[in-house]
């Protein structure tokens, strides 16, 4: 019998809004979204759409200006330090010490995280085994390629072995083989593991979210899965379609 996923809103955030100081206009406004547990949300958008904003406000990075966020009904704002402990970040940069090796890394990430010990070294070994970096694991992080430091990225990422998983283009600017093993390895986690995936990569979305929310102007312009978001809008073959259609085709530098 297929297990049963139980229908659980993990991550709910409500009119979320954030006004960055000395601007007059808002970077992310109205933003609502309700996620389940073991999905895979994928958030779409053109560059300056408010994408990586609205994942540093779900993640405690940021505080909102106003709204709330909850995970596992917990507001993030009232006890990030609870939150904390429940999620995991691979952000945009990679965020690793370049003069440590990927070894020591994660060791002084898990000692911060309160991980010690014969626990810790076991959680190290896994992620960088999960990464495919065992060859290179005492190596340092500056002579790595690009493909190598997103991988170490996504391995401190997950060293606490997060319920949530917050993602900001974590295969950005890497060799196809990299990417495909980033990938790989996140469609293997979906089952204990729920995260929020933000790319430019549309072929990405499609293969591995279950729901999609497309981001214009700080605001989420449409969602749904991407099949119900690609009959939703006429004339749209596939999800890169229907990002160009409600996005346009004027160039975001």
């Amino acid at each position: 019998m297929t297990e049963q996923i139980p229908d659980t809103k993990m991550l709910v955030a409500r009119d979320l809004k954030k006004i960055y100081p000395g601007s007059s206009q808002p970077a992310v406004k109205g933003f609502n979204i309700s996620i389940t547990e073991r999905e895979i949300f994928g958030l779409l958008g053109p560059n300056g759409a408010g994408k990586t904003t609205a994942i540093s406000m779900m993640s405690t990075l940021m505080k909102p200006t106003s709204g709330s966020v909850t995970i596992y009904g917990i507001d993030i704002v009232r006890y990030p330090q609870e939150v904390k402990k429940l999620i995991g970040y691979v952000p945009q940069e990679v965020a690793l010490y370049p003069n440590l090796s990927a070894r020591e890394n994660l060791r002084f990430l898990g000692r911060v995280s309160g991980l010690r010990g014969k626990a810790l070294e076991q959680r190290i070994s896994e992620c960088i085994d999960f990464v495919g970096l065992e060859e290179h694991a005492d190596h340092y992080v500056y002579a790595y390629s690009g493909g190598m430091k997103r991988r170490a990225n996504l391995a401190a990422g997950i060293l606490n072995k997060p319920k949530v998983l917050f993602l900001d283009e974590p295969t950005v600017g890497i060799d196809p083989q990299s990417r495909n093993l980033i990938l790989e390895k996140l469609s293997s986690i979906k089952e204990s593991t729920t995260m929020v995936y933000t790319t430019h990569y549309i072929g990405e979305v499609e293969g591995l979210c279950s729901s999609v929310a497309i981001m214009d102007a700080g605001g989420i312009i449409a969602e749904g899965t991407p099949e119900e978001l690609i009959k939703r809008i006429p004339g749209c073959a596939n999800l890169e379609d229907v990002f160009i259609a409600l996005t346009g085709k004027h160039l975001r530098d």
